[in-house]
């Protein structure tokens, strides 16, 4: 269970990793003139940034399920 948060945190970063490349990629398509193939790769890019923060937040839970303090009410 220990290693659950540590996963996310790496799913979480090799998203961000592609949405990065995918920007790039955008950017140099839309440098070009071809909107249609910048739209396609922001499109993607947008994606993996959801994936990346839905990771990020499950880490969060696991550490907040692990180490947080629980008041009785």
């Amino acid at each position: 269970m220990a290693h659950q948060g540590a996963e996310h945190h790496h799913k979480a970063a090799e998203h961000h990793e592609q949405a990065a490349k995918h920007h790039r990629e955008a950017a140099k398509h839309h440098q070009s003139g071809d909107h249609e193939k910048a739209g396609h790769h922001a499109h993607i890019a947008h994606g993996h940034t959801l994936h990346a923060t839905h990771h990020a937040g499950e880490a969060g839970k696991h550490h907040a399920d692990q180490h947080g303090l629980v008041h009785a009410g």
